[in-house]
């Protein structure tokens, strides 16, 4: 059988067309997994999102890897926490020379502004054992509602780089907020019988948390970022768990678990797994399932406990 010009131009335009979108997603980079899972939600079907730390890994003593480099020269948008939390991300995209991607620049984001912060030091990043430390507590996220503003620091940047996108993406968000909103009554009715009960964490990463939902961390047993406890410094933080009755200890999926335990051993109490990002303990593969975690992993080891 042959076909004429005529038809084959309409075989041809039929087969093109079930072969590739009518437009491409706009390709996101955050630099942590939970910002990841906050670009989706606000991005939807627009974004194809990719965070640079893998799930359950230290963002503060991470390294860039070689392929970091291709996918950030191919991204329209980079997304980070800032408060040199991320603070390698700087020397990556000066790599790129994509101005774009620079402080100021339309496809670049910084997730931090607007965020009434906690534990404000100064303004310079000072990087020790590995670990930075900036010029607030940078973890953020866990409290959600900082989310409202994360949010809308991301929808902006989305605008900037998909303007024609934009009643999606402020659709989209508006969704998330209203269950955002629905699931915070939730989690902060099931934590209000603990209010006020004291804690002890491995790492100093639930200030924000800890503030939204009435709880009280009383000391951490890494004496700073990155240094492992000595004898003396247990010694001290096990006189003042005593002191107060420390309920629990909280730790991280990534931190060294032997502190945790042999604390928790001598206060009698348990060690609480609780997941620091998107992705890092089964069942947080976004960011409210991540608050869901925390608020349950929390509610059943300090029920069981007893008033």
């Amino acid at each position: 059988m042959r076909c004429g010009p005529g038809l084959l131009g309409v075989l041809l335009a039929a087969a093109l067309a079930g072969a590739a979108p009518l437009s491409a997603a706009t390709r996101v980079l955050a630099t942590t997994t939970d910002l990841a899972a906050l670009v989706a939600a606000v991005g939807g079907d627009i974004v194809s999102v990719e965070s640079i730390v893998p799930a359950g890994v230290d963002p503060e003593a991470f390294e860039p890897r070689p392929g970091d480099l291709a996918k950030m020269r191919s991204a329209a948008l980079v997304v980070r926490v800032g408060l040199g939390y991320d603070y390698w991300l700087d020397a990556l995209v000066r790599q790129t020379g994509e101005k774009r991607l620079m402080r100021g620049g339309d496809g670049y984001a910084d997730a931090s502004t607007g965020i009434p912060l906690l534990e404000i030091r100064g303004q310079a990043v000072v990087n020790e054992g590995g670990h930075a430390h900036g010029v607030a507590n940078p973890h953020y996220w866990l409290d959600p509602e900082n989310a409202i503003t994360i949010t809308a620091a991301i929808a902006d940047a989305l605008v900037r780089v998909a303007p024609g996108e934009r009643a999606a993406i402020v659709a989209n968000r508006q969704r998330f907020l209203g269950e955002l909103e629905t699931r915070r009554v939730r989690w902060e009715n099931a934590l209000a019988p603990f209010n006020g009960v004291k804690l002890i964490a491995y790492h100093n990463t639930w200030p924000y948390f800890a503030r939204r939902f009435r709880l009280d961390v009383i000391g951490f047993i890494e004496p700073r970022a990155g240094v492992a406890p000595s004898a003396a410094h247990l010694a001290q933080l096990l006189a003042a768990g005593r002191k107060v009755k420390v309920r629990a200890i909280l730790h991280e999926p990534f931190e060294p678990d032997e502190p945790s335990r042999f604390v928790a051993q001598k206060l009698d109490v348990p060690v609480i797994r609780l997941a620091t990002s998107v992705g890092s303990l089964p069942g947080t593969d976004d960011y409210l399932a991540l608050l869901d975690y925390n608020v349950a992993a929390l509610g059943r080891a300090l029920s069981a406990r007893g008033p």
